[in-house]
């Protein structure tokens, strides 16, 4: 994916710029960058998940200091999914003024006041992975609750559309979250033979997730499958199923490309997964918030999309 790094002007022509086009041309308004830039990035919690993300920021990084421009990434996480935590953290920021601030919403409502304050006060914001609010320039995967309906369907038709099914529901104040299991429960509509017998929030922690699968299939003997709506639920619900001697009798299916969720793919207790592509994510975001420092054009809504993963793309 590092290949797609060929011009953010090409990029931007292709998918609509961040406002009107200017009667001047694009050289005679571009601002020189002579100092170094700072940007913060604030997640929704400490995840290895980020970490790829991160990746490509410090790739984007890399090429710009080969053409002189100096950016100084730093992420401020919270060690876990707490609203008020991020919005502390964002706030502190807005105060220290940075070049270009991101954020992945954790909590719509007061996050998207806080960047508003963080906009009056001059700074130039912007929103990753977790959908915030039109009102700011976005990258990530845009169409959460596509990515549940594909899910729902998937397992659904795993399961010949019968069958006693459990939700682990991540983050219940985070968008993506809420709209991937707004999805699946769409998805399985069409299925009325398939029953939701299980829902709980694992707060993106994957031992939780775990936990709550072992009580589910204590509590549910007849279960016939688990849906993740984040990137560590999946990996949790595979655990238990793996511990409880039931890989490949109870499905799991969710979200995202992580090592081990890819690992129990390829091992079969992990059905399906569709995955973000976080590294694009990463490497676009600080791109854009240059643009932003350079008065430059920059795309208002970059859908960086999903793709499925099964075992038939293990080699």
């Amino acid at each position: 994916m590092k290949n797609l790094a060929t011009g953010l002007s090409a990029l931007a022509l292709a998918i609509g710029f961040g406002g009107p086009a200017p009667a001047q041309s694009q050289a005679d308004l571009i601002t020189p960058i002579e100092k170094e830039l700072t940007f913060v990035f604030i997640p929704k919690v400490i995840h290895p998940w980020y970490d790829v993300v991160a990746e490509g920021g410090a790739f984007a990084v890399a090429e710009l200091a080969q053409r002189g421009i100096k950016v100084n990434m730093i992420w401020d996480q919270p060690p876990q999914a707490d609203v008020a935590d991020q919005n502390q953290r964002i706030e502190a920021n807005i105060g220290r003024q940075p070049d270009g601030l991101a954020v992945a919403c954790l909590d719509q409502a007061t996050n998207v006041q806080l960047l508003k304050e963080a906009k009056e006060a001059g700074l130039n914001v912007f929103t990753f992975n977790s959908f915030c609010s039109e009102e700011y320039p976005f990258v990530g995967q845009r169409n959460s609750y596509q990515d549940g309906f594909d899910l729902g369907k998937y397992l659904a038709d795993h399961l010949g559309g019968s069958g006693e099914v459990g939700v682990l529901a991540g983050s219940l104040t985070a968008t993506d979250h809420v709209e991937r299991i707004k999805g699946f429960k769409d998805a399985l509509k069409d299925y009325p033979e398939m029953k939701i017998v299980f829902e709980q929030p694992d707060n993106d922690i994957l031992e939780e997730a775990v936990t709550l699968t072992e009580n589910a299939l204590q509590a549910h003997p007849d279960i016939k499958g688990f849906f993740g709506s984040n990137a560590s639920n999946p990996i949790g619900a595979a655990r238990a199923v793996k511990n409880a001697g039931k890989a490949g009798a109870v499905a799991v299916v969710g979200m995202d490309d992580l090592p081990e969720a890819v690992d129990f793919v390829c091992d079969g207790t992990i059905t399906a997964l569709k995955a973000q592509r976080q590294w694009d994510i990463g490497y676009w975001a600080v791109k854009y918030m240059v643009a932003m420092n350079e008065n430059h054009t920059y795309p208002w809504d970059h859908n960086t999309g999903s793709r499925f993963i099964t075992k038939a793309d293990c080699k």
